[in-house]
């Protein structure tokens, strides 16, 4: 066999028919998981060109900007469009960085688990509900083998659908330490004249905004400090919330910011005193990584990844019991010393997690299986 029919014969595809042009936390993982996929040279199944890779071009509706259409889009072109291009490439292995891939076909996958949240915090009548319950499992059990985020999310991927722990590899994801380290704003901070505590991320239940607004309004000093939370606001949700505020008597304390560019996330994180982000569950938690790149003292959940993300390096609090939340914020603001040894203990941190070292650790999976 000459090298050429060898590398024909480990021909592998990339799936990136999910990629959304603006980074969200799935998609700012493939960006930055498949450049490091070079040495393996496979073919990209996408509507983008990326000049220093082989690629096939595939429809460009078939993403989450396309709203719920774009995800049922997706399935079907998953089903019946995907195996017919496996086989036009001669392919011997499909890679997805999400959990999709033909079911009931002769499709060789390795599929990416990010998270089971839709199964721990379910949603009647919610679609993703649905898709993990019924099509996830499917796509789990005719996979070759299953990368996840997580030593956590590996649980619960043995947990909801029964598969075995020696077909499942954690690996941990990183960040951009490009553009996640700390920004020091020469003039006064542009998101507020106050010292302030932030949260970034929706406003879904399952994110515990609401205890986080509670604790906030529980401090004894809050009126010298504001409570930033940057997410996009939900119809189903942020009334809520807002309303909380309201009854809480924080209207002046507490700003909602609506999305905040990728752009601008070193600097807002940089500017707070700490971040909040006590999550009922994760299935990583980017925001606690970056916030440690910045040199923020983080206050996260002792629950799920996030101490795997975190270590030594925040402070871990119950996320059920507000009063935890309300005593970690008010330590971090009376004591500078410890918000010194937090903010060096989270440059440490983050300074174990690349892109590069979660590169090399999946190109070492998908190579037992090409």
């Amino acid at each position: 066999m000459n090298d050429a029919e060898q590398t024909l014969n480990n021909k592998l595809i990339v799936n990136l028919s999910h990629l959304l042009l603006k980074s969200t936390g799935i998609s700012n993982y493939t960006k930055n998981l498949f450049p490091q996929l070079k040495t393996l040279e496979p073919t990209l199944l996408s509507s983008e060109i990326y000049p220093e890779f082989d690629c096939y071009h595939i429809p460009n509706n078939l993403s989450p900007a396309q709203g719920t259409k774009g995800h049922f889009n997706r399935i079907v072109w998953t089903q019946f469009q995907l195996p017919k291009i496996y086989k036009k490439l001669k392919a011997k292995i499909l890679f997805s960085p999400i959990p999709e891939a033909p079911i009931w076909t002769e499709c060789r996958n390795l599929v990416v688990v990010h998270d089971f949240i839709p199964l721990r915090f379910p949603k009647q009548f919610s679609p993703l509900t649905y898709y993990h319950r019924y099509y996830v499992p499917q796509v789990l059990n005719q996979s070759e083998h299953i990368i996840c985020n997580s030593q956590s999310t590996a649980k619960d991927i043995s947990s909801f659908c029964n598969i075995p722990t020696n077909k499942i590899t954690p690996i941990l994801l990183a960040y951009d330490s490009n553009h996640f380290y700390s920004v020091i704003e020469e003039k006064s901070n542009p998101f507020s004249p106050y010292p302030y505590f932030l949260y970034i991320g929706r406003h879904d239940p399952h994110k515990n905004v609401s205890r986080v607004i509670s604790a906030f309004a529980k401090l004894k000093s809050h009126h010298e400090y504001q409570l930033l939370l940057a997410g996009s606001s939900d119809d189903r949700y942020t009334p809520e919330l807002k309303k909380q505020v309201q009854e809480l008597g924080v209207t002046h304390q507490v700003k909602f910011l609506e999305y905040v560019p990728y752009d601008d996330l070193p600097k807002i994180i940089s500017g707070a005193i700490a971040l909040v982000f006590p999550s009922l569950w994760e299935g990583f938690g980017l925001p606690v990584l970056e916030a440690m790149a910045c040199g923020t003292p983080v206050i996260t959940s002792n629950l799920s990844s996030l101490p795997e993300v975190a270590g030594d390096a925040a402070i871990l609090i119950d996320p059920y019991k507000v009063e935890e939340i309300t005593d970690a914020m008010q330590a971090i603001s009376n004591d500078s010393g410890l918000r010194s040894k937090l903010s060096l203990l989270g440059l440490a941190r983050a300074s174990q997690f690349s892109w590069e070292k979660t590169g090399k650790a999946t190109v070492e999976v998908l190579k037992q299986f090409m």
